[in-house]
């Protein structure tokens, strides 16, 4: 069975009930699978929803994290997206160093990203990509 890592664009749609992220959560995940997200994703709404000064989504937010699995970065995580970062440096691609440390884990930890940015994460060779915001 594949796992999957819940990038930020998708847990937002998710925060804002976008219908269609709405149901692909409900039929991936049940009690005894939780969704994950990786730090990175858990300070980038964090963040985001302080600076907004946005009390609902971030009460709901705060909430979800109960139910989520938090995954950090490891050294073997950091090694892979320095990887990344030199190979795509190499080709002339640059990606936001976040894409990269998220792109990283998910190798590390053999995770499908799910994504609605697949623009960003298309070049990174080894990682497996969905979009949950289109049917």
């Amino acid at each position: 069975m594949k796992s999957y890592l819940i990038d930020t664009d998708i847990l937002s749609l998710f925060l804002r009930n976008h219908l269609i992220v709405v149901e692909n959560f409900k039929r991936y995940f049940s009690g005894s699978i939780k969704p994950q997200i990786s730090i990175f994703t858990y300070y980038e709404i964090l963040s985001g929803l302080k600076y907004r000064d946005s009390k609902n989504l971030l009460d709901k937010f705060v909430e979800l994290t109960q139910l989520l699995k938090i995954v950090n970065i490891s050294m073997k995580s950091a090694e892979i997206s320095a990887n990344i970062y030199a190979d795509l440096r190499a080709k002339g691609i640059t990606i936001d160093e976040v894409d990269i440390f998220i792109s990283g884990i998910c190798i590390a930890e053999n995770l499908t990203l799910i994504t609605n940015n697949e623009k960003h994460y298309q070049n990174v060779k080894g990682l497996f990509i969905e979009n949950w915001s289109k049917s």
